[in-house]
């Protein structure tokens, strides 16, 4: 069973991708936690069929102000000259490769409905190796990150499958520091949703991701595992590439050409803003079709890096 074709990648928690995220002051070198609209948050969220970003149905997420932005970069900017003074900063143009122990949760139905192979969890870690690596197109940035399989654990709970009490059944089953990816397969209506570096709570960081979007999955587009590459992008720190609409900060990444709006499908030639460069569609952080993705920038490897080095290193 698997999501209707208009089933949309990540966007805002009501919020994300553009949320409005407003840091609290750093604090010592602890992350700050994330806030929307004055409630704690920090995921961003694949909304549901029918929502914007796929076929224009309108917002599907609160616009992100300049204000908030500047909020998340200027804590990141003091926590990586923390990191510098304590020897851990990584010098600009150079990678934080860092290999990343991954542990996956299958979340399945009591009847085993959403219990995914280990041939289809191993085919998910290959996929975030090659998006990761740069091995999708010549035009593609090899970030430096790898991914290693530290654990599958299975759970058959009627409730954990629909994601009800996630934030209850990820506290209990999350694994590892904030330098473990834990990615936790439900079925739900979204494609993804994910924690940033800087949300603050570690208990629940990480990523869910629907079942049926694994490497061999049934949601028609999106059953190349590349909406994991997409939601770990964002646990990296990525935003998406139409973050900031037609700006020139855009989602602070310089060399992610400026779009006014995402993209739905895979759309040679498309260009929404009239500054330089046309849409980046083939850049996992757009809403591409799996088989439009093919590239990170080399500037969105080095902000990468620089969250990784900030929150989680």
């Amino acid at each position: 069973m698997g999501r209707p074709p208009t089933t949309l990648r990540a966007a805002g928690i009501a919020t994300l991708a553009a949320a409005a995220l407003a840091m609290t002051p750093l604090a010592s070198t602890a992350p700050a936690a994330a806030f929307v609209n004055g409630n704690t948050a920090a995921e961003c969220v694949t909304p549901q069929q029918n929502s914007s970003a796929r076929g224009g149905w309108g917002p599907d997420h609160e616009e992100m102000t300049a204000w908030d932005v500047a909020r998340v970069e200027s804590q990141s900017k003091k926590l990586l000259e923390q990191k510098r003074a304590e020897g851990k900063y990584v010098p600009q143009g150079a990678l934080a490769a860092a290999t990343i122990p991954t542990y996956v949760h299958v979340m399945a139905g009591s009847n085993g409905h959403g219990n995914v192979t280990d041939a289809q969890i191993a085919a998910q870690i290959d996929v975030l190796n090659k998006t990761f690596g740069g091995q999708e197109s010549s035009q593609a940035a090899n970030t430096g990150f790898t991914f290693t399989l530290a654990g599958v654990d299975r759970f058959f709970n009627d409730n954990w499958h629909k994601d009800k009490s996630s934030s209850k059944y990820r506290s209990q089953t999350r694994q590892g520091g904030m330098n473990a990816l834990n990615i936790w397969l439900v079925d739900f209506s979204y494609l993804g949703i994910a924690t940033f570096p800087w949300s603050g709570n570690s208990a629940i960081d990480g990523v869910r991701v629907h079942w049926d979007s694994l490497p061999g999955g049934g949601i028609a587009n999106y059953n190349l595992g590349e909406t994991g590459t997409h939601e770990v992008g964002h646990w990296l720190g990525l935003y998406h590439t139409f973050q900031g609409g037609c700006t020139s900060t855009n989602d602070e990444v310089a060399d992610t050409p400026a779009q006014s709006s995402s993209t739905n499908g895979c759309p040679a030639g498309r260009d929404s803003c009239s500054l330089p460069g046309l849409d980046p569609i083939h850049n996992y952080m757009d809403y591409s079709y799996d088989s439009c993705y093919n590239q990170f920038t080399a500037g969105q490897s080095q902000r990468m890096s620089n969250m990784w080095t900030a929150y989680r290193a």
